[in-house]
């Protein structure tokens, strides 16, 4: 068996996301071995609180016992069938248990592979929908910069952030971008109510830019997730929703992040935000990160016009060898049994206020610029200076505090200045305030390592510019 330094070693051939390939071969990850609930252990035996969740995906926590004795015994049962000529059980179940949930009329379910192909597959049924009620030029995709919808072509297409999309190709013809609505992008003389009508007006102003005709879709997160947990304002989604009511486009709701749990229910769209999407797309919670899937899930309505215009036949040319997987339905069956047996809904509607309410303690440090999140989302963007946008600078900070948050026992999602929290579901309040006061304490030790850097740079500067030198 390999030893922890040579896993580490042959790590660097293992290209991960987003991988710097300047760096490759010279990397050093943290080597994890073993989880339970909100703790990963790493290959030296030091446990760390999981704030991220893996990456916004284990609500159940780590290491269930019945979950994984669910996906054995599908294994054992059925591994695998084809989903172009055959159905399973467990995806047959499944998709009622998430049509049951969802809202409104949503209940024909789509399965893919995780959340990217979730929202590709989406957006190409969106362009099915419209070709076959004969509107091929309705094809034309609004979403969010600052948003992310994920790493196939269109998927990375209609994400947002600028940076993800270094020397990499995407589609410019088909999609374009509307300014987040971000808290801190409104004027301090602006009013809640002005700041909301400005944001709305940017989605309306886009569609007349681009067409109303031309316009198929928008697409938004209820809450933007890796763009740094950004809320909108109260009322934003709805006043969203009756904009494209009134241009004959689909709104789709990207919940591969906030649903199943995070904000405290199912299903974010109708029970936090108070819309009926037209598509919802989901993945992560969806089985809690223990078996890759994806889903989106559409509108009866959607599906009555295409088996109305589809003449004898209207076929969606789309799909995966793994769609419906029998295995990640079985997961994804047993955990929505979890989640619903262990109130664990509920219980995120009691610790998610009570994490706000310790995140927003942090305010007091000098180099917090803002603390924001809703449920189990929340985030910590630090800034040395007010308004300066030192890219490098912000990376740094990201860098150090990261590095000392682990040292002290807890695991941060850095991006870029901004430190994001989505822990299991199952946290407790002890554990959140064991959380915030790790991040605390490393916000502090990164906030001394610079300034004891600047004040060392300062030091051989006036050396070296001394007479005596």
């Amino acid at each position: 068996m390999s030893t922890a330094a040579e896993l580490k070693q042959s790590d660097n051939l293992f290209i991960h996301p987003w991988d710097d390939f300047v760096k490759l071969g010279g990397h050093r990850r943290t080597l994890l071995d073993q989880g339970e609930g909100v703790y990963v252990y790493d290959s030296e035996g030091n446990r760390l609180l999981d704030a991220p969740a893996g990456m916004w995906c284990v609500n159940i926590g780590h290491g269930r016992e019945e979950m994984a004795r669910a996906v054995y015994d599908q294994i054992m049962a059925l591994t695998y069938v084809s989903p172009w000529s055959m159905t399973t059980g467990p995806a047959s179940e499944f998709a009622a248990l998430l049509a049951a949930q969802s809202p409104g009329d949503l209940n024909h379910v789509f399965f893919t592979t995780g959340g990217s192909t979730a929202v590709d597959s989406a957006l190409r049924f969106v362009h099915f929908y419209n070709n076959l009620r004969g509107k091929p030029g309705k094809n034309q995709i609004i979403s969010q910069r600052r948003g992310y919808h994920g790493s196939t072509y269109l998927g990375g297409s209609v994400s947002g952030k600028e940076r993800d999309k270094n020397n990499l190709e995407t589609e410019s013809h088909l999609v374009h971008h509307i300014d987040a609505p971000h808290p801190l992008l409104k004027p301090e003389a602006m009013s809640d109510a002005e700041f909301l009508d400005q944001c709305v007006a940017n989605l309306e102003t886009r569609i007349a830019e681009v067409g109303a005709d031309n316009c198929a879709v928008f697409v938004a997160e209820p809450i933007l997730a890796s763009g740094g947990v950004i809320v909108p304002p109260e009322g934003y989604h709805r006043r969203c929703l009756e904009v494209c009511r009134n241009n004959d486009m689909l709104y789709l709701s990207d919940e591969v992040v906030t649903a199943f749990g995070r904000l405290g229910h199912c299903f974010a769209s109708e029970d936090v935000f108070g819309i009926v999407p037209d598509i919802i797309t989901t993945a992560k919670g969806l089985t809690s990160g223990y078996i890759p899937m994806g889903a989106f899930l559409v509108s009866d309505r959607l599906v009555a016009e295409i088996k109305a215009n589809g003449g004898d036949s209207a076929v969606f040319s789309n799909g995966f060898t793994y769609s419906g997987h029998p295995v990640a339905a079985a997961a994804g069956i047993k955990n929505l049994e979890i989640m619903q047996r262990e109130k664990l809904f509920e219980q995120v509607r009691e610790t998610g206020p009570y994490l706000q309410q310790q995140m927003q303690s942090l305010r007091d440090i000098p180099i917090v610029r803002d603390v924001r999140g809703e449920g189990l989302m929340a985030c910590v963007e630090c800034e040395l200076e007010p308004g300066d946008n030192d890219l490098a600078q912000d990376y740094e900070i990201g860098k150090l505090i990261d590095k000392h948050c682990q040292q002290l026992g807890l695991i941060v999602r850095p991006l870029v200045n901004m430190c994001v929290m989505s822990p299991p579901l199952t946290i407790t309040p002890a554990q959140i305030d064991d959380m915030v006061a790790m991040l605390r304490q490393g916000i502090l030790l990164a906030l001394q390592e610079i300034e004891s850097a600047e004040t060392e740079a300062v030091d051989t500067r006036r050396k070296h510019s001394s007479p005596a030198a």
